[in-house]
């Protein structure tokens, strides 16, 4: 099993959420989250003078999939979120050793 941990602009969410259901992978979590990395923030003129602001808000889209899943939720994800700017996101995968159900007590593959 793994863990796919999707960071992405908050706009996208909705048509990453259509795309994996349409593959079949619906159980998510989702937080508010905010960052920076190669697009370092975002500074805008006013008036008064230039305002930056350093943390843009993102979305963190955590996933436990089985492997033969990985790769197919990883395309979904950029089919949606990819236009090929900075700030689009990242997508992180980690090993799971084991998920447990707290409701049955189910174990592994059977408890995602």
């Amino acid at each position: 099993m793994k863990k796919i941990e999707a960071i992405l602009r908050p706009e996208d969410l909705d048509g990453v959420r259509v795309s994996l259901q349409e593959k079949g992978l619906v159980g998510m979590t989702v937080e508010e989250v905010q960052g920076r990395g190669r697009q370092k923030g975002v500074c805008l003129q006013w008036r008064a003078g230039q305002y930056c602001i350093e943390f843009l808000p993102k979305i963190k889209v955590d996933m436990i999939l089985e492997d033969k899943d990985v790769e197919t939720a990883i395309a979904a994800i950029i089919k949606v979120a990819r236009t090929g700017k900075n700030g689009d996101g990242k997508i992180f995968i980690y090993p799971v050793e084991d998920v447990v159900r707290v409701s049955t007590g189910e174990r592994g593959k059977d408890a995602i």
